[in-house]
């Protein structure tokens, strides 16, 4: 989970959301009804979360050189 704490557009508080969107979302809720009952109402939070990928299981397996 790499997601950052506030939004990088309108500084508002989003990290806090993230575990309860992806539980909801696995769970096979609509990803537009989640965002709505978390008041994630501004475009640029919602893209914060629709836009993630995790990553960091595929970057683990990388040795640093």
């Amino acid at each position: 989970m790499i997601i950052p704490v506030r939004c990088w557009s309108c500084g508002k508080p989003i990290a806090q959301n993230y575990e309860e969107y992806l539980s909801r979302v696995q769970k096979g809720e609509r990803k537009k009804e989640v965002l709505d009952d978390l008041g994630m109402d501004r475009y640029c939070c919602r893209a914060m979360f629709l836009g993630q990928v995790d990553l960091i299981d595929t970057v683990a397996q990388f040795k640093k050189s």
